[in-house]
């Protein structure tokens, strides 16, 4: 049976009589994993990071973390979680080493610990180097460290690559799938960039308006979606595209080269695919144009 790091039951909250902004939210988060907590803005995703974190209290005892309740361990808790919500907090005019140093101090965390931390990141050539500085990525990689420092079981992240470039985003990703596999870190983060979440996670909660529309494992949420769109670059694509219309009657050729079709689910890939070589298909290529997009649209919607 999974060992849930995090888990809610039936988690409410409002801001007023007449503002519900969580309803019935029941989350359970695998240890060891990396959880892409998604929704559209103004979903609930924040509110229940803050909830996590402490930041906002509790109005039910619905929140257990590492098997406890959460009430029960602030806030020595936070000696084994991570977390960055909204933007960081940085003092802009000390290097990135000595932001590291001012919270290892107020932490009493060993100050040898910085060097490590800051390698994790890609930051040690840029230790010397004031905040201010440094590029909108950096900074976010530099929050992550201080995140970090305590050496957390958990790492809990709002939104970690909003309003980050191309190349920031994948520095990121990049970062947190090294921390999960390499230290073993649990993962929860919350994002509205469903791209992302797709190449990162191993599980996935949705939320919408307050409640949590799916919860499972990326291959779950897979089976759950139903139709799975492919596009298929072989040689002779008019040819067989007239042999598939029987079975497939809404497949298109695209570029000449190229046919589009649905498949009830990704598991038919691979027999699609044997069934096409069998019968002389030189095949170049084949891509999944659907993706956790059109999952996310179809359950919110």
């Amino acid at each position: 049976m999974a060992e849930f790091i995090i888990q809610t039951k039936s988690l409410n909250f409002r801001y007023s009589k007449h503002n519900k902004v969580l309803d019935n939210v029941s989350l359970n988060i695998p240890k060891g994993s990396i959880y892409g907590f998604l929704g559209p803005n103004g979903a609930g995703k924040s509110t229940t990071m803050r909830l996590l974190t402490g930041i906002l209290e509790e109005q039910d005892e619905s929140i257990a973390i590492f098997g406890k309740p959460l009430k029960n361990q602030l806030p020595g808790v936070f000696e084994n979680i991570g977390s960055l919500v909204e933007s960081p907090a940085l003092y802009l005019h000390l290097s990135g080493y000595n932001n590291l140093k001012y919270i290892a101090k107020l932490r009493n965390i060993p100050e040898s610990r910085i060097a490590e931390v800051l390698e994790l990141v890609e930051l040690t050539k840029d230790a010397k180097r004031k905040a201010k500085q440094y590029s909108l990525g950096m900074k976010q990689r530099l929050a992550i460290a201080m995140a970090l420092l305590s050496e957390p079981q958990l790492l809990l992240l709002d939104e970690p690559v909003n309003g980050l470039d191309p190349n920031g985003i994948q520095d990121i990703r990049k970062l947190l799938v090294k921390l999960n596999r390499e230290k073993g870190v649990t993962i929860f983060v919350s994002s509205h960039l469903l791209a992302e979440i797709e190449k990162m996670c191993t599980h996935v909660g949705i939320i919408n308006n307050g409640k949590l529309q799916f919860e499972g494992t990326m291959q779950e949420l897979s089976r759950k979606s139903g139709i799975c769109k492919i596009q298929v670059t072989l040689k002779d694509a008019s040819v067989w595209h007239d042999k598939l219309r029987p079975e497939f009657p809404d497949a298109k050729v695209e570029n000449g080269t190229q046919i589009s079709l649905e498949l009830s689910s990704r598991e038919n890939i691979p027999a699609f695919t044997k069934k096409l070589v069998e019968q002389g298909a030189d095949i170049y290529e084949i891509r999944i144009l659907d993706g956790l997009e059109e999952w996310f649209m179809t359950l919110v919607n």
